[in-house]
């Protein structure tokens, strides 16, 4: 078991969800339920998969589950980049938190190794 507040991962994910959150709160009304909801869903994924990881017993289920929010990021990246393509997020605001979602991929790939196989 492992405190999310001591998890660098944990935080940084969290922080990139509420990025998210707040990106998306300025797409058109028509996307509510298409790309807002599946970025939102998909940002929420990654914390919400260390976290749950996090608290169980081992390292293997742990892993388990920092695949899943490896996978949930690698959506995030993917809508985060299509918005910005169909002009719902400039480029300006959409960078940092293509830069942070890479970061933690990162940060998820090295967490992974090092809790071994």
């Amino acid at each position: 078991m492992h405190k999310l507040d001591d998890l660098k991962i944990w935080n940084k994910a969290m922080d990139i969800a509420e990025k998210t959150y707040l990106l998306s709160a300025q797409f058109p009304s028509e996307e509510r339920f298409g790309l807002t909801s599946q970025i939102r869903r998909s940002a929420i994924s990654v914390p919400s998969n260390i976290a749950e990881g996090a608290g169980r017993s081992t390292n293997g289920e742990f892993r388990n589950f920092l695949s899943i929010a490896s996978g949930s990021s690698y959506e995030l990246l993917t809508q985060l980049i299509l918005s910005h393509r169909l002009n719902l997020i400039s480029e300006e605001n959409v960078h940092p938190v293509i830069s942070e979602v890479i970061e933690v991929q990162k940060m998820n790939y090295a967490l992974i190794k090092s809790l071994g196989k």
